[in-house]
This record gives C-alpha cells, structure tokens and sequence, in this order.
C-alpha cells in the first residue's frame, strides 16, 4: 500500500470509487507501487456490486506528470520496469464500470493516455495534455497507437504520440480526448456528480451500453502487448539511456 494512492469511497458520492493521485510533490508521477494499487482498486470495483462507478482524479495543478523517472532509469540501467504497468493496463481496459477522470494542470505520459480509456474526462481551462514518448526516445502505450487515430484521426493523434505536441484543454476537447471543460475550482466536485450520476442509473443497462460503445477489448489488449514489447525494448536503448540521463540533470 502506499498513500501516494488515495483510494476511497466517498459518502456524499454513493455508488462512487474515487481513485486520486496523492504526490503532490513530484507532480504525481506513478511509481510501480502506485500502479499496484489502482490496479487493485479497478479490480475490486468490478467484484463489488456497491462500487458502480470509478473516477480519477490528481491534485490542484497536476493529475500526473505520468511514470516516475527514477524507475525509468532504473530500467534503462537494466532493472526492468516490472509488470506493475500492464496489469495496471489490462485492469482499466477490462474495468467493468464506467469511469470518469478529472484533471486540473499537467497531463503527461500516461498521464494523458489513461483519459483514452475513459468514458467521460472533465478538465480545467489551464489543463495541457502532452506525451513526449519519442523525446525520450520510445513508444507510445495503453494502446494510444489504436485508439487515438480513431477517435481523433491521423494528424491529430500523430501531433500527439509522436511529436509530443502540447494540446491545451481546448484543444483536447475538440480532438474528443476530453468532454468537458471548466474551472479548475469545479473539476473535482463535477467529476465525482458526474461518478454519482452514473452510478444511479440502472447497472445491467448501463454496462451493456458501455461494452456496445467501447467494442471488443481483445484489440486494444494485443496493441498492448506489442507497443508494449516495443517499449522494453526502447528502454534498454542507448539513445533512450542517454535521454532519461539528460533529463533526470535538469
């Protein structure tokens, strides 16, 4: 367990599983512990018939800078990542409740592409969602290759995941990355109404609806498994070594 996870659920939300980054400090960056415990959080929603909705949110001025740097280095060193990532991974694609996702501030890495996996995202005005997998010399992941052009099209997810183009919260929005967008002092308390709302509707009907909308899964697990045997590889890079080197000096 580690508090960098805040895992509740909270009373005046019923039905509501609220997932929030708690590492203010490091802009919320994931470590291989806190990917294991939204990991078993998503799990335990879909085995929990009190749980009918899950939302993510960060902190004030981050959702999450995306995957911490030092187990970055540490894998390019030859550490390995550790499974911690995927089986975060294939537990959003296979959650079986909806999820929502707040952000306010940096969305980066993964940090972005976890709202691809959403079904509803609300952002604040001075949200900006980046990744900068080829600045750091490798690919992207959670199956953003396949999902991103379709939802947004080829130049749009291209500026995206491999020139690590920033997109502001409007941007996003018109790109379909996010749905809505507001003040950062209404971020949280719109996403867990909007949980609570879901979360009320008949569960049986909802999921369905959910499953015929999101299609089958066992696509977007295969476009995992190989972006992901691509990224190992990437890792042990020495343009990759020389990048992550580079940016832990600044």
């Amino acid at each position: 367990m580690t508090d960098h996870i805040v895992v509740e659920q909270p009373a005046a939300y019923p039905g509501v599983q609220l997932i929030r980054f708690n590492r203010p400090e490091k802009k919320n960056a994931i470590t291989r512990a806190m990917y294991r415990v939204m990991t078993d959080a998503l799990n335990a929603a879909n085995a929990n018939p009190e749980i009918r909705a899950t939302a993510f949110l960060g902190t004030e001025g981050s959702f999450s800078a995306g995957n911490d740097m030092g187990d970055f280095l540490a894998a390019a060193m030859g550490g390995g990542l550790g499974p911690e990532l995927l089986d975060f991974l294939y537990a959003l694609v296979n959650a079986e409740k909806p999820i929502v996702s707040g952000v306010d501030g940096l969305a980066i890495g993964i940090g972005t592409t976890i709202h691809l996996h959403c079904d509803l995202t609300i952002a604040s005005h001075r949200s900006q969602f980046r990744t900068p997998f080829v600045d750091l010399a490798l690919v992207p992941e959670a199956a953003s290759s396949l999902v991103a052009p379709r939802l947004m099209g080829h130049q749009r997810a291209f500026a995206l995941l491999a020139a690590g183009e920033a997109f502001s919260a409007e941007e996003a929005k018109e790109a379909g990355l996010v749905w809505k967008v507001v003040e950062a002092a209404e971020v949280d308390s719109l996403t867990l109404a909007t949980a609570a709302r879901l979360a009320a509707k008949p569960p049986e009907a909802l999921r369905i609806a959910r499953d015929l909308i999101r299609g089958e899964r066992g696509e977007m697990i295969a476009r995992i498994d190989e972006e992901a045997r691509h990224f190992a590889a990437r890792l042990k890079s020495a343009e990759a070594r020389a990048a992550f080197e580079a940016f832990m000096r600044r």
